[in-house]
């Protein structure tokens, strides 16, 4: 299992994409929470609120999800990040197997 983390202006948006990978059986499960966060661009310090997205996936659909986020992103240079879950529980790896299989 990994872990997908990624970040989204507005919440409709990440509602969208996470309705989407959902529906494309790419994911079992997208948690969504607002968050803030503070960035330097072009030299100037910006401080934004943002909405964070957890993407619970197997390996196997990191690069199509990579794909779609990097193209229906409203960023365009959206971060992925793929952390690598050492240890699931044995009911809900059963359950993301039927589901992403």
């Amino acid at each position: 299992m990994v872990l997908i983390y990624t970040t989204c202006r507005e919440e409709t948006e990440a509602r969208s994409l996470a309705s989407k990978i959902i529906e494309g059986k790419l994911a079992t499960c997208v948690n969504i929470w607002r968050i803030g966060s503070i960035y330097k661009r072009e030299g100037t310090l910006h401080e934004e609120k943002e909405v964070a997205m957890l993407i619970k996936t197997i390996e196997t659909k990191v690069q199509e999800i990579e794909d779609f986020i990097s193209t229906n992103h409203s960023y365009s240079t959206p971060f992925v990040g793929v952390v690598d879950v050492r240890r699931v529980n044995r009911n809900y790896k059963e359950w993301m197997s039927e589901v992403v299989g």
